[in-house]
């Protein structure tokens, strides 16, 4: 079976979102233009990795361009995405890997996602050329702005971390590696 690509040039919306309670949280990635609303299912790792590349790599656009292109510098108000995920929420598939470019051309940032396989290879250069399903979006810098803003908030809404261990607390309760007594003797 030959692998689908879903490609969206212009998207209406692209967002990270959450289903579940804090703790128990599935991520997902959502696109949408005018015919079509896809959900891909990833790690909050992953969520959190990409937006702080995406945001980095913004950066490094206005640098290098010298403000000679359309980014800004921080997501305008005006363009913010505060809404829930689309419904219904259809997994098209869990995403393995992910790539991040710029097109200078278009001036586009182009994010892919492809699907986890089960030997896990590096993607190819070409998202025609995948033997795994894969969705491609185009950004505009102030789209992708947004993007960042919204999922560096949707990561830093999950359970606070221990102030001993950094591990999230659970509302149940947490027991604490540090606070357990034991000590290795030498």
């Amino acid at each position: 079976m030959a692998a689908q690509v879903y490609r969206f040039d212009a998207p209406d919306r692209f967002i990270a979102g959450t289903v579940g309670r804090p703790g128990e949280r599935s991520f997902f990635l959502q696109v949408r233009d005018s015919t079509r609303l896809i959900s891909v299912l990833l790690e909050k790792e992953q969520v959190s990795v990409l937006a702080e590349r995406l945001d980095t790599m913004l950066d490094e656009v206005l640098r290098r361009s010298e403000g000679g292109v359309d980014v800004p510098a921080e997501s305008p108000e005006e363009v913010d995405d505060l809404d829930p995920l689309e419904q219904p929420i259809v997994e098209e598939f869990r995403v393995g890997a992910m790539t991040l470019s710029w097109d200078g051309d278009d001036e586009r940032v182009v994010v892919a996602a492809y699907a986890a396989g089960e030997e896990e290879t590096e993607p190819p250069d070409d998202p025609e050329d995948s033997d795994r399903d894969v969705v491609v979006v185009r950004l505009t810098g102030e789209d992708a702005r947004a993007f960042v803003k919204r999922a560096q908030a949707l990561v830093a809404a999950g359970r606070p971390p221990c102030p001993l261990c950094s591990l999230p607390l659970d509302a149940d309760g947490h027991i604490c590696p540090r606070q357990n007594g034991y000590r290795r003797r030498s």
